[in-house]
C-alpha cells in the first residue's frame, strides 16, 4: 500500500537522517509533488535524490499556499533555535510537527507554536539510512489518532517504530538505540584489535570482526529466538566460547556492567542537553 498523507509534507533538513527518511518515503510511494524541502546547502547525495524526483531545496520558506500537514524537523540541534521559529509560523491548526532532533523537548517546540499544535518527538537511529532503523516516539496531548498514524507511517518507511507515553523515557531510548550503533561499531573495533593481538593479520582481523558483527546482527534480526538463547546455542560447555564468556560475563568487570554504566552516562548527558 502506497504511503499517503493528506496535504503537504515540509522537510526541514536534508542531512544524513533527513535524506534517509526522504528516500524511504519516496520508495514507499509518497508523491514527490507533496514534498517541500528546506535546506540551504544539501549534500551531494541529497541533491542527487532531489533532482531525480524533481524536488527543489529552498534555503528558506517564508510561506506556503496552505499550512503543511506535517513539518518534519531534521536539522541539527545546534541550529534549531535559528531554523525552527520561522518554520513554526507555517504551522496550521491541522499541522503535526514531527521532530527527529536529539535533545529537543516537546515543550521546546511548543513555545514557538500556536497553542494546541500537535507535536511528536522521536528518536531514530542511523541504521535508518538502510531502512533498518528503530524509532521511538512520544506525542503531546494535541496529537490526533490520524496524525499519530501519519507519523508512524512516515517513520516506518525507514525501520521499526515504537511509542511511549512518558517523554522522560526518550533519554534512555537515546542511550540505548540512538547511541547504540556506536557501541556496536566499537565492539567490531575491539574484536578486530583483539584478533590482531592474537596474531591475525590486520586486514583479516578486521574482515572477521566486521562480518561476524554484521552476520550476527542479521541472524538476531531474522531469528524468533531471544539474544540469550542464540548466545547459549553458540556456547558449548567447557569450549572456547564458554572460556571467552567467562571473561565477558564476569559480574564485577564484565560487559554487562560496562554497558549499564555506558547507558547510564548517555542517559544523563541526554537529560543535560534537553531543551
Amino acid at each position: 500500500m502506497a504511503l499517503k498523507i493528506d496535504g503537504t509534507l515540509l522537510l526541514a533538513g536534508a542531512g544524513n537522517m533527513g535524506i534517509a527518511m526522504l528516500a524511504g518515503w519516496l520508495e514507499g510511494g509518497l508523491d514527490a509533488k507533496q514534498i517541500v524541502v528546506q535546506d540551504p546547502a544539501p549534500p551531494p547525495r541529497a541533491m542527487e535524490l532531489l533532482g531525480k524526483h524533481g524536488i527543489a531545496a529552498h534555503p528558506a520558506i517564508a510561506s506556503l499556499p496552505q499550512p503543511p500537514a506535517v513539518i518534519v524537523v531534521a536539522v541539527k540541534p545546534q541550529v534549531m533555535d535559528e531554523v525552527f521559529p520561522p518554520l513554526a509560523q507555517l504551522a496550521g491548526k491541522s499541522t503535526v510537527v514531527l521532530s527527529i532532533a536529539a535533545g529537543r523537548t516537546i515543550a521546546g517546540f511548543e513555545k514557538h507554536l500556536p497553542a494546541g499544535t500537535a507535536v511528536v518527538r522521536s528518536m531514530p537511529n542511523t541504521p535508518a539510512a538502510i531502512g533498518r532503523g528503530v524509532t521511538v516516539c512520544v506525542g503531546n496531548a494535541h496529537v490526533t489518532s490520524t496524525q499519530r498514524a501519519t507519523c508512524d507511517a512516515l517513520l516506518r518507511a525507514v525501520g521499526e517504530v515504537a511509542w511511549v507515553d512518558d517523554e522522560g523515557l526518550i533519554d534512555a531510548v537515546t542511550a540505548v538505540s540512538g547511541s547504540g550503533p556506536a557501541y556496536v561499531f566499537h565492539l567490531a573495533e575491539c574484536l578486530a584489535e583483539a584478533g590482531i593481538k592474537a596474531g591475525l593479520a590486520p586486514e583479516l582481523a578486521q574482515k572477521l570482526a566486521r562480518c561476524t558483527v554484521a552476520g550476527s546482527g542479521e541472524l538476531l534480526h531474522r531469528s524468533e529466538l531471544g539474544a540469550d538463547t542464540l548466545r547459549q546455542n553458540v556456547t558449548s560447555p567447557g569450549g572456547t566460547t564458554f572460556a571467552a564468556l567467562q571473561v565477558l560475563m564476569a559480574e564485577k568487570d564484565g560487559l554487562a556492567k560496562l554497558m549499564r554504566e555506558a547507558v547510564a552516562a548517555a542517559t544523563r548527558r541526554s537529560r543535560e542537553l534537553a531543551k
